[in-house]
C-alpha cells in the first residue's frame, strides 16, 4: 500500500497545498484533480520520491519511503507529463534503453509487441523525432507493458492521445488494477474506468 500523511508543498513563497492524506491499496486507482497550478504534478513528484514535501510523509507498505527507497523504486513506475524520450533513438531503442536503466530484462519481441499494442506498428524503427506528439506519448506509455511494477504514478497519461489510444490505455490500467496493481494519476479528462476515487486539490 502507498500512503501519505499531512503532506504539504511550498513552491517559492507560495503554498500549493497542505494537510493531504491519502492511501492507495492493491486494485485501487486514485485520480488527483484540480485546476492548473494547484500542485497536482508536485504531489505526484513527492509521491514518487522525486521531491521532498514541506511537511508530512510518504510510506510504502507501512514503512517511510526514506527507509525502503530501493525497494520502493523497484516497485514504482513514474511517467511524467513531458516525454522522457531520446529523440535520436527509435521507438524500439527507447524502450530497450529504458529497460536497461531499470535493470529489467526485455526482449526486442516484447518491446515490439508493446509498441504495436499502442498502435505503433510500422513505426518501431523510426527515430522518435519523426513521430507526432501523440505517437511519442504512445512510445512512453508502452513502458507500462514492459516495466513490471505494481505502482504506477502517471501525470496526465491521456494527454495528446486520440480516442483509440485513450481506450487502449484505459483497458491497460483496468488490467493492471485487476491483478492487484495500484495507480495514481492526474487527468483533466474524465477517466473511462470504474471504481476510481478522486482527490481534489
Amino acid at each position: 500500500m502507498l500512503s501519505a500523511h499531512t503532506l504539504g508543498c511550498i513552491r517559492g513563497e507560495r503554498r500549493l497545498f497542505a494537510g493531504i492524506d491519502l492511501a492507495v491499496e492493491p486494485g485501487q486507482c486514485l485520480h488527483v484533480r484540480g485546476e492548473n497550478g494547484v500542485g497536482k504534478t508536485s504531489l505526484l513528484r513527492i509521491l514518487a520520491g522525486l521531491a521532498a514535501p514541506a511537511e508530512g510523509s510518504v510510506a510504502w507498505r507501512g514503512q517511510p519511503v526514506a527507509r525502503v527507497v530501493d525497494d520502493y523504486h523497484q516497485n514504482l513506475l513514474f511517467l511524467g507529463h513531458h516525454n522522457a524520450l531520446k529523440e535520436d533513438l527509435t521507438a524500439l531503442e527507447n524502450l530497450m534503453f529504458a529497460a536497461g536503466l531499470d535493470g529489467a530484462t526485455l526482449t526486442e519481441d516484447e518491446a515490439t509487441g508493446a509498441l504495436r499494442r499502442f498502435g505503433l506498428r510500422g513505426r518501431e524503427d523510426l527515430p522518435v523525432r519523426c513521430l507526432s506528439a501523440g505517437q511519442k506519448r504512445r512510445v512512453l506509455l508502452a513502458r507500462l507493458l514492459t516495466r513490471k511494477a505494481p505502482l504506477w504514478i502517471l501525470d496526465e497519461p491521456f494527454a495528446a492521445l486520440d480516442t483509440g489510444a485513450v481506450q487502449a490505455l484505459a483497458d491497460l490500467i483496468a488490467e493492471h488494477l485487476a491483478i492487484g496493481g495500484m495507480t495514481v494519476m492526474t487527468s483533466h479528462q474524465a477517466i473511462p474506468l470504474n471504481n476510481v476515487r478522486s482527490l481534489q486539490l
